[in-house]
């Protein structure tokens, strides 16, 4: 899209950076400015109801919904908004579809039609968020669900977005079977209509989280809220919604089950199977121990929304701050375990506590790769993995003019794009010939620096640095690149040094089989240090990705309940790049080839990895159906 004056490009900047905020951010940031403009919109943290889905005046928590924020585990959908602690019906109709960055509106956008276009984003949104509180309705669209619609308007396999009493809802037909659940994703509020349905599940078109049709659980992160169910009624050739189910109540847990379980670390393995176990039905001793002095994080924010000024932190928590003690989760941060003694079946901490268990999970992560060379040290030298390290990155950045990113994986990229839009000048120094082109490939990473090159950045490819002072960063060649701020991302390795000491079986991170147990009985380990057998690509793999980690804490959770479920999620991660989003599915550490479809230019395109004769892995931008599609033939193979 072109414009006049270098203020519509700022504009147009300024509309994908908002664009690329997750849904409750670019609802709390547009409320808070129709606020202070007098719009009448309810100001952050006024009791009057929620002004994302209530009538003025509604209780907290929906409308029609008198839940409070006590209810089980998974029920109903976490607002981000944790001040107020409500519990919103969050539906796919709170926002446009074109302001949801679905695949078609984005490349809609970026063509520059008027169905993806960034103008008008302000006047339309404004009516939206006002529409509530002037008339006390959601915009709706699709038919009226609750009057019905004719049997033969809905085929096997099909999905139909609609509503029935003022909530969004999606129909799916599954044989003689049909099914009414929520609209929305509870991860990121992705349209779930535009998903997959796959063996009585939909499957989100974002970050492929998946739903059990019949109960709304979330059986697969990242989502970890279940979707509303609804009764159906199917008669004289019509189907109806009618009212929501109750939620399901936890599976009975056999009288065998531990009466002890330890967590150790509370990443995303750890944090997501420490919420499954309760899920399940778990309700013996459980406790999570992590080093970090912050609860569990949205950790992928921490390089990118939050980071570049986009997310306040108040929604960084995965969780509010007493979920855990109101779930019986023993949290205990800024602790360190400092061994494991399997025989004993106890861990051992650095103040001389100790915690005893009847099943261990080992979900220690990794930390990042330090490098060794002169002034490494500096105190405007930064490392980013945890909460803290952002909230240092941020403040440093704050007084900065200049930026070196020393490494250009996923990290460097991403913490680039965050300092660009802070206004730095950011230079990306790194030994590749093309950035991302060890995971990506030769195409798609030269895009992704086209991409960067756009925005500002500058990159210093084919060299390493040499030294780091005060005021710039030395290279190997002998350029000087001034600085008053770096940030080295140059990887991580995973923390096994807890495993390598107890006597676990090690094979560059720790060795599990198909249900995630260890060489050591009872002992479980999952994330960024387990090698487990792929059954998709026939290879023992480790993955460092946050949905892997997330999945793998979930079936831990379930085996240590005695579940004997094999891991069999293939791998997946999502990578954003300004107003490129890239997904990713399988795992390809080796091709022969790639095959390129489509357009980067127009954010419209695939590239598959292809080993011999088979596609081991697919990258897409903007082609959401056709990566959840790759990830079934997969599960198939």
């Amino acid at each position: 899209m072109e414009h006049e004056d270098g203020a519509g490009q700022e504009s147009e900047r300024s509309a994908q950076r908002y664009l690329a905020l997750p849904f409750g951010s670019r609802l709390d940031q547009e409320r808070d400015r129709l606020a202070d403009d007098g719009s009448g919109i309810a100001k952050r943290g006024q009791r009057t109801g929620c002004v994302y889905c209530c009538s003025p005046g509604a209780p907290l928590g929906g409308a029609s919904s008198s839940k409070s924020y006590r209810q089980p585990l998974g029920r109903g959908q976490p607002h981000r908004q944790r001040a107020r602690r409500a519990w919103c019906r969050i539906t796919r109709n709170d926002l446009p579809t074109r302001f949801r960055q679905s695949g078609t509106a984005r490349r809609a956008k970026a063509a520059g039609d008027g169905a993806g276009s960034h103008r008008g984003v302000d006047s339309s949104l404004a009516t939206l968020l006002a529409a509530p509180r002037m008339g006390g309705e959601q915009k709706l669209t699709g038919p009226d669900l609750a009057a019905g619609i004719a049997l033969a308007d809905l085929r096997d396999g099909e999905m139909l977005v609609g509503h029935a009493r003022g909530e969004a809802v999606l129909l799916a037909r599954r044989g003689e079977e049909i099914f009414a659940v929520g609209a929305t994703c509870t991860h990121y509020s992705g349209p779930l209509g535009d998903g997959l349905l796959a063996d009585g599940t939909v499957r989100c078109p974002w970050h492929h989280a998946c739903f059990d049709l019949r109960t709304g659980e979330a059986v697969r992160a990242p989502a970890l809220n279940p979707i509303a169910c609804y009764e159906v009624e199917t008669k004289g050739g019509r189907v109806r919604v009618g009212a929501r189910k109750a939620a399901p109540q936890p599976p009975a847990l056999d009288a065998k089950a531990a009466e002890r379980i330890v967590i150790v670390g509370a990443g995303a393995a750890g944090h997501a199977a420490a919420e499954m176990l309760r899920r399940e039905g778990y309700r013996g001793r459980l406790t999570m121990i992590s080093a970090d002095s912050a609860p569990p994080v949205d950790r992928p924010n921490l390089s990118k929304d939050y980071l570049a000024g986009n997310a306040p932190e108040e929604w960084i928590p995965l969780r509010p701050a007493e979920f855990f003690a109101e779930h019986d989760i023993e949290l205990m941060l800024e602790a360190r375990v400092t061994s494991l003694d399997t025989k004993r079946k106890q861990v051992a901490l650095a103040d001389g506590r100790t915690q005893t268990y009847d099943k261990l999970l080992l979900a220690t992560g990794a930390q990042p790769i330090k490098l060794e060379l002169p002034g490494g040290d500096l105190p405007h030298v930064h490392y980013l993995r945890t909460l803290a390290d952002s909230r240092s990155i941020i403040a440093a950045a704050a007084k900065a003019r200049r930026a070196v990113v020393i490494g250009a994986s996923f990290i460097g990229l991403e913490v680039a794009a965050s300092l660009r839009a802070r206004k730095l000048e950011v230079h990306v120094v790194a030994p590749d010939a093309v950035p991302l082109g060890k995971v990506m490939g030769p195409e798609l990473g030269g895009f992704v620096r086209k991409v960067h090159e756009e925005h500002g950045v500058t990159f210093h490819l084919g060299t390493k640095p040499k030294s780091i002072n005060s005021a710039a960063v030395t290279l190997e060649r002998g350029e000087e690149l001034q600085a008053d701020l770096v940030v080295i991302g140059v990887g991580v390795r995973p923390a096994v040094e807890l495993a390598e000491k107890a006597g676990l079986a090690l094979d560059r991170g720790v060795v599990v089989n198909e249900f995630l147990e260890t060489s050591a009985p009872d002992v479980f380990a999952a994330g960024d240090i387990a090698r487990w057998p792929d059954p998709h690509s026939g290879e023992r793999i480790r993955v460092e990705h946050w949905v892997v980690a997330q999945r793998q804490g979930q079936t831990a959770a379930r085996n240590m309940l005695g579940r004997r479920e094999k891991l069999d999620a293939v791998p997946f991660f999502w990578s954003a790049h300004y107003d490129v989003g890239i997904n990713y599915v399988g795992h390809a550490s080796a091709w022969d080839r790639t095959e390129v479809e489509g357009s980067f230019d127009d954010r419209n395109a695939a590239v598959r990895f292809i080993a011999g004769e088979k596609t081991v892995a697919l990258a897409t931008i903007y082609r959401d159906r056709e990566s959840l599609q790759f990830e079934r033939e997969l599960e198939r193979r």
